[in-house]
């Protein structure tokens, strides 16, 4: 009977001492406290062994009953010391969801960039492949395989980088059209562009410089003819500058193309009347195109009684000066947050 009340006491103080603890340390000492393996629950098991045996069921039950309501009541008394402690969190760290938020700065595409993809989806939309290469490369790719020889006089066009005798750094995108080719065995169809860095040993100015992008397209295949090449020109001139846009060919010389053209497209602020952008002529010089040399075809291993093509090269910093009205190629490359600004407004207002 001692036992018993002593028991009942037990509980008695555990609840009230759970209910007393006011954060989750205090509540976990009285946990160990009362059930921790030198605790008071525990200590009562030990007074088994002094019963009669035919008392020790009902008393372990006992013992079971009172852990079984202490555990209960620190677990309900745990939820809300919790609660408690969220609550208060909340209440200490409102946030003013009406206040304006802070502004951040969102960067826009580099014009470069945006007119490089707007290439790149336009060909995509051809069924072109994108193909990139190695700005360092070997002689025969950048020359020689494509009717350059080391003796060539044009080759004082591209004046160069030379890392060795052998290796340079890239004066176009062509050598990936060579390797290209290569690759192919000599089975058509090829359709590809080219984009990427190119360097020259040039002056830097206004409108030259040592570095620059370039993006280069070749189609190979049987039957191709100067009208598939006119049209597909026109159809990019018109994606670049506008519908009303028109081309024309003029004769030109490139050694890895013949006939070889300059293309110009009518000015697109002018309408070609002339104007100070298209230098009162009505038309902008764009790009250099052709018809793939068969010396070329035949040194990448295609027939040229065969096969045909044509190839053509653009500068993306060039068509973005005149899209932009940049006046001076080193913006591009400067880095000067003032330039790209510009064309984050712009962005934002829907204008590019």
């Amino acid at each position: 009977m001692a036992q018993t009340e002593a028991m009942s006491e037990l509980k008695q103080q555990a609840l009230v001492d759970i209910n007393e603890a006011n954060n989750e340390k205090e509540l976990q000492d009285v946990k160990v406290k009362y059930l921790g393996k030198k605790g008071s629950v525990t200590g009562l098991m030990k007074h088994m062994k002094d019963l009669p045996k035919e008392e020790k069921p009902a008393y372990g039950q006992q013992v079971n009953e009172v852990r079984q309501t202490i555990e209960q009541e620190i677990e309900e008394r745990q939820t809300v010391l919790a609660k408690e402690k969220l609550d208060k969190q909340l209440e200490s760290e409102t946030i003013d969801v009406t206040l304006p938020s802070r502004r951040i700065d969102i960067g826009a595409k580099h014009p470069l960039t945006r007119t490089v993809e707007e290439i790149e989806d336009l060909f995509l939309g051809l069924g072109y492949e994108i193909v990139d290469g190695y700005e360092v490369e070997e002689d025969y790719y950048n020359f020689e395989a494509l009717n350059l020889p080391k003796s060539h006089p044009a080759r004082d066009m591209q004046d160069s980088f030379y890392i060795t005798d052998e290796i340079l750094m890239r004066t176009h995108t062509s050598p990936v059209q060579a390797r290209t080719m290569e690759k192919r065995n000599g089975q058509g169809p090829v359709k590809i562009i080219c984009p990427g860095k190119v360097y020259r040993r040039d002056s830097d100015d206004a409108t030259h410089s040592h570095q620059f992008t370039q993006i280069e397209g070749l189609v190979v295949d049987k039957g191709i003819k100067m009208s598939d090449l006119k049209g597909t020109l026109a159809l990019l001139a018109k994606q670049l500058f506008g519908e009303d846009r028109e081309i024309r060919l003029r004769p030109s010389y490139f050694p890895f193309t013949e006939p070889s053209v300059e293309v110009d497209v009518s000015c697109f602020k002018c309408n070609g009347k002339g104007c100070n952008v298209c230098k009162q002529t009505g038309w902008i010089e764009i790009l250099g195109a052709g018809m793939v040399h068969p010396n070329v075809l035949r040194m990448a291993g295609f027939d040229p009684e065969v096969y045909s093509g044509f190839a053509f090269g653009l500068g993306p910093d060039r068509i973005a000066m005149l899209k932009y009205g940049i006046e001076d190629i080193r913006h591009f490359y400067t880095n000067d947050v003032r330039f790209l600004n510009q064309f984050k407004a712009v962005e934002d207002r829907g204008e590019i």
